[in-house]
């Protein structure tokens, strides 16, 4: 399916879960602070009558919810994934329903992301899967990588634990609904660093009575901004993200500094091979200079590594919908926290195309595009089918003529 939609032959069913979108999208909150997203998402799942439904996933204060359909018989369990959080960008798509966090932004998409799987969750309501269960998990603080550990440490989530894990992400610059696969590594795995280098603060009339870790800055960020060598040239990435060197004061001769990096690889030996150069690289250059280092850490993600039958799964259910498939030749360099569930389940994290006109990712401007909805809900709901089955098969126009996708009316914003 290569063209988009116009908004006017959206099924009126569907507009109500664009509605709730869109009320979504007008309320975003940061990573561990999803507190009113985690309270909306719980309202429309309570209406959507699961036969479990945790709140408080993810330790003390965690904001994670799971509504669970049995099925009456035994069988696997099937978890399907959405994220919570927004991003601390400010929007500027001038949309009617905005943004009213002030600096805050959906412009990863996420709403959309919560809005697919509300959906599924209505048409689950009275069409539950015929054997196991079928788990659709909100999650909280995926931008920074925090969420997904803290649900799988979580003791609740113990109840809950998956024979599989699927989830999707929107790319925009892609004809709407493409699916995109690759068995293996689909996102790469990242960490932050932070480097600190301490000299001695001088005054800046006497610079050489002190010892300025400034050309050890200097020296460093080209280091790290230089071309990477041997098998890490083709699978790994350094991007210097942020630098400073002492105070803004005029009178003094800086005394220490800090340059941050995230690196990037295709998998976790790749990462801890590169984490490894770095470190040394800083230490040469530091002890050269007679400067102390200081490492942290920050920000893990592991690779997201998929499960190749299960990626053939995907790709012919996605055929089957008469949707174009595309397999990946190459990793997508961002990461993705739900490598840290395919870490303890197979599964899968797939794109689909959210249209070749929508900007980017993480672009103030950037709105989800309600006519992927219906897409990914029928997606959802069928791949159920597929898997688990259905005591009820969705019928062969939309999901949406399945089961009215409704819920709690959304408020007004």
């Amino acid at each position: 399916m290569s063209a988009e939609l116009p908004p006017s032959t959206m099924n009126p069913v569907v507009e109500q879960v664009a509605r709730f979108r869109r009320q979504l999208h007008s309320h975003p909150e940061t990573s561990g602070h999803e507190y009113r997203t985690a309270e909306l998402i719980r309202d429309w799942l309570l209406a959507a009558s699961p036969d479990m439904l945790l709140t408080g996933l993810g330790g003390l204060g965690g904001h994670g919810v799971a509504a669970v359909y049995n099925g009456s018989k035994q069988g696997p369990t099937m978890l399907l994934r959405a994220e919570l959080d927004g991003l601390p960008i400010p929007e500027t798509s001038g949309v009617s329903h905005f943004s009213r966090s002030p600096g805050t932004s959906h412009s990863c998409g996420h709403d959309g992301h919560m809005a697919m799987l509300a959906g599924t969750a209505t048409l689950l309501r009275t069409n539950r899967p015929k054997c196991g269960r079928v788990v659709l998990l909100f999650q909280p603080a995926e931008e920074n990588g925090m969420g997904a550990r803290a649900i799988l440490n979580d003791a609740t989530f113990d109840q809950l634990r998956p024979d599989m894990a699927f989830a999707l992400h929107n790319l925009p610059g892609y004809p709407l609904g493409q699916i995109f696969v690759r068995s293996g590594t689909f996102a790469m795995g990242s960490i932050g660093i932070a480097l600190k280098l301490t000299g001695r603060i001088a005054h800046a009339a006497y610079p050489e009575s002190g010892n300025s870790p400034a050309p050890a800055i200097a020296h460093l960020i080209g280091a790290l901004n230089g071309p990477l060598v041997g098998s890490q040239a083709s699978s790994s990435l350094i991007t210097v993200i942020h630098a400073r060197l002492g105070e803004p004061s005029f009178g003094t001769a800086p005394g220490e500094g800090v340059v941050m990096a995230t690196l990037r690889s295709e998998s976790e030996q790749g990462l801890d091979d590169l984490k490894q150069s770095v470190v040394e690289m800083a230490q040469r250059i530091a002890a050269a200079a007679g400067l102390s280092l200081q490492v942290e850490w920050r920000d893990p993600f592991p690779a997201t590594i998929n499960d190749p039958a299960y990626v053939d799964i995907i790709s012919q259910h996605a055929r089957s919908l008469g949707l174009d498939v595309v397999s990946m030749q190459s990793p997508l360099r961002w990461s993705e926290d739900f490598g840290w569930f395919l870490a303890k389940s197979p599964g899968v994290l797939f794109g689909i195309g959210a249209g070749e006109t929508q900007p980017v990712l993480h672009a103030p401007d950037y709105d989800f595009p309600d006519q992927l909805l219906e897409i990914g809900s029928r997606f959802w709901i069928t791949l159920i089918d597929r898997i688990v089955g259905l005591e009820r098969i969705p019928g062969p126009t939309t999901a949406s003529t399945t089961e009215p996708l409704s819920g709690p009316t959304p408020a007004q914003s």
